[in-house]
């Protein structure tokens, strides 16, 4: 097999990042390197990350403070661009903090690639089932987030995304203007190239959400896809819903029909994408968190987008809030 380096950003990950390198460093197809990039983390990320590569050859710690929103709009776009120019192999292979990954995970998302099919990979995410709240059950599939691993996605996101580095130095590598640089670079590799979507390849994600911090995260990032006018189709769909509801009620008072028929629909977008696997059916308790999520996003996205439109505000997240 060709070689493939494996890549990361972290700043102030200091409960993650060891789960993060041991899950790398144990893959069953080995990588060439792990580069692992420091935005300057003001816990002792920085130190646990020297630790490591004390310990492990193929670890590479690189720190470099311009990774930071102090430095840049995209302090991640800017860390994994920092990491992939360090690499040796023409093989790239995307993975994140806050996230563990199986041993055949590399293998299983690079295959498409080393194999001549593609040139372009998307694994996808699942919660880690071992460490999983009941918020990040309830918010799961409108971040695009499986339940079960097995389950087919065709997600974007860079926490499981492999490519041939020439394709990233064609698109002119992550963009480095905003936060939305998996979603930007995603759509320029796009024009290029189809992705493969290689089955056992998602990140074991472990965001442990509560109902205030998923709120606050799909509001940032419907406020960044305001802010850089992208994904409209979806603001349309969620516009929709937030008309339909209105009307719904305001015609109460002659009749009953279309406030049942907007609930039955909003029952069906709670669980459609992942009722099979979803894992609380018997819990009213879990159910009832889902749909009220449910119900609230299209409120939620529809005013940040909007908000973002307008103010083109660049929000940051936890794992970037310069130190």
């Amino acid at each position: 097999m060709s070689a493939v380096s494996v890549i990361a950003t972290v700043l102030n990950e200091a409960e993650e990042v060891e789960g993060l390198v041991s899950s790398l460093i144990h893959q069953a197809f080995a990588p060439a390197e792990i580069i692992i990039v420091d935005g300057g983390s003001t816990d002792d990320t920085w130190e646990r990350l020297q630790a490591s590569a004390l310990a492990h050859a193929s670890l590479k710690a690189i720190q470099d403070r311009s990774c930071n929103l102090k430095q840049s709009p995209g302090p991640i776009a800017r860390g994994r661009n920092v990491a992939i120019a360090a690499a040796s192999a023409e093989v790239i292979a995307c993975a994140d903090a806050g996230c563990i990954y199986s041993p055949d995970w590399l293998e299983n998302l690079t295959e498409p690639i080393l194999a001549g099919h593609a040139a372009y990979a998307l694994g996808g995410s699942c919660l880690d089932a071992d460490r999983q709240t009941m918020w990040d059950i309830a918010s799961a599939p409108f971040f695009g987030i499986k339940l079960d691993p097995n389950q087919k996605t065709k997600s974007c996101t860079a926490r499981s995304m492999a490519f041939r580095k020439d394709l990233w130095q064609r698109v002119g590598g992550f963009p480095e203007t905003s936060l939305t640089e998996d979603t930007l670079f995603d759509e320029r590799v796009r024009e290029i190239v189809k992705p493969a979507f290689p089955e056992r390849a998602k990140a074991r994600y472990r965001p442990r959400r509560s109902l205030k911090t998923a709120l606050r995260e799909l509001g940032r990032y419907a406020t960044l896809d305001g802010a850089m006018d992208i994904r409209r189709g979806r603001l349309l769909r969620n516009l929709a819903r937030c008309v339909a509801e209105v009307l719904a009620v305001a015609l109460v008072p002659r009749t009953m029909i279309p406030l049942v028929c907007v609930l039955v629909l909003e029952v069906y977008f709670a669980f459609r994408l992942d009722w099979r696997s979803f894992p609380g059916k018997t819990s009213v308790r879990q159910l009832g968190a889902r749909l009220f999520f449910s119900l609230i996003v299209p409120w939620l996205v529809t005013w940040n987008y909007l908000a973002g439109a307008f103010t083109k505000t660049n929000q940051p997240n936890r794992q970037n809030v310069a130190g």
